[in-house]
């Protein structure tokens, strides 16, 4: 960008006299700062990035944002100058954007709809889980210039953060996952979930919203454009194994190369986001194939001699019964591990217990399986659980010890639970020599 397209985009104030027609990158980071950067300091609970203005400049940048006197240019809130250039970029390449949000399966329903719009189109996502409003701009300012669509992650914490993503990004496709239990703690109702939810139809320019059949979602949106609604119930199930599925839905046969009917279910809002960009069927069936895990969700890695499934990016309600079906469904000869779910709010000891009674329902599949947990609240998971063994641990260590000293390197392990709960050290300590 050139320094007056910062200076029209922020509505900025000039402090220093500078050459406006410089090219400039922006950077948040004195860490990272090149010279010939324009510098953008960010602030936080426990940070404050005007602070680090004279540094910038010492490392070469050409100038820097402030709230003060001290940058070369001058705005109200810097967050919200980020956020105005993103969109000054957003506006100026102009992909299509797709704009994904719910309370879970976002991330993999954003890879999936990635796998198959790059079939046709230039595609950038969304990189890991940077789905707030820095990761936005973020995702805004490290999009190839050549972009066709853009996808984007919206994650939120409370009411009005998807609404500002959305006044920002200004998608051309929407898509909501579902609304479950997720952020209830901070949210307080289902209700105020599928409202905070639906904000992301806020700033929409485009006319097309998908998402998955649920009657609060129908009757929370407000939009005016074309609504398409999405459910499992409607597709065939061909064949599904652990990590296949093969199904018919809406006429057209297609592949996954995961199992699990979540992830069908999400592979729809796929096919209808493709089918809504003019890409033909065999292109979406080649992407839908492409498609593979990211990091810690459903991912297969042998840790000191024991297969092991660690699908512990994060953990709701849902999530976790989704994850239990498709382990009882799909395998044999099993321990499931299972960690606390976070931000579940005063009712979080009761969703723990549900999940442990929804378990124990399943007595004719559980056999001989073995159920630990691992945590604080997961221990009123397996307090539940009579159908089958079943343990509980303080800590991720003391199960490491239990698992070397009692489970046999023939029996799959399955982990699940919140980030917080840092299941990939289970991982690590497995690995190393007892």
């Amino acid at each position: 960008m050139k320094i007056k397209d910062l200076i029209e985009a922020t509505g900025a104030k000039v402090l220093k006299n500078i050459d406006e027609n410089l090219d400039v990158k922006i950077s948040t980071d004195t860490r990272t700062i090149k010279p010939g950067d324009f510098y953008l300091p960010l602030k936080g609970a426990s940070f404050d990035g005007e602070k680090f203005i004279a540094e910038a400049l010492k490392k070469g940048a050409v100038g820097a944002f402030s709230t003060g006197e001290d940058g070369t240019l001058q705005v109200k809130d810097t967050l919200e100058a980020y956020l105005k250039l993103a969109n000054w970029r957003r506006n100026k390449l102009n992909p299509t954007v797709v704009a994904i949000t719910g309370s879970s399966g976002k991330t993999t329903t954003k890879e999936l709809v990635s796998s198959v719009v790059s079939e046709k189109f230039r595609t950038f996502k969304t990189p890991l889980n940077h789905n707030n409003e820095i990761g936005f701009c973020q995702t805004i300012f490290e999009m190839p210039d050549d972009t066709e669509v853009l996808v984007l992650e919206m994650g939120m914490r409370g009411l009005g953060e998807i609404e500002l993503l959305s006044k920002y990004s200004e998608p051309d496709i929407t898509i909501i996952t579902n609304v479950g239990t997720a952020h209830i703690g901070r949210l307080g109702s289902r209700e105020n979930i599928a409202k905070a939810k639906c904000e992301i139809v806020k700033y929409q320019r485009g006319n097309v919203f998908i998402a998955h059949d649920d009657d609060l979602i129908r009757k929370t949106v407000e939009f005016s454009g074309e609504k398409i609604f999405y459910s499992i119930n409607e597709v065939k199930i061909i064949e599904q194994t652990s990590h296949y599925s093969r199904f018919e839905y809406q006429g057209n046969t297609y592949e996954l190369n995961v199992g699990g009917d979540y992830n069908i279910e999400n592979a729809l809002s796929a096919i209808n986001t493709g089918f809504r960009l003019n890409m033909n069927a065999e292109e979406i069936k080649s992407g839908l194939k492409k498609y593979a895990p990211i990091e810690k969700r459903w991912e297969s890695v042998n840790a000191g001699g024991y297969e092991v499934i660690n699908d512990s990016y994060n953990a709701n309600p849902e999530s976790m019964k989704a994850f239990i079906d498709t382990i009882l469904g799909f395998y044999q000869n099993y321990v499931i591990i299972l960690g606390d779910m976070g931000e579940l709010g005063e009712g979080e000891v009761e969703y723990h217990k549900q999940l442990g009674v929804y378990i124990n329902k399943h007595s004719k599949l559980l056999k001989d399986a073995l159920v630990l947990s691992v945590g604080k609240l997961s221990k009123n998971i397996t307090n539940e659980i009579t159908n089958c063994a079943s343990k509980h641990f303080d800590t991720t260590d003391q199960c490491v010890n239990y698992i070397k000293s009692n489970i046999k390197m023939d029996r799959s392990l399955f982990l699940k639970a919140s980030r917080s709960m840092k299941f990939e050290n289970i991982i690590t300590c497995l690995c190393k020599q007892v």
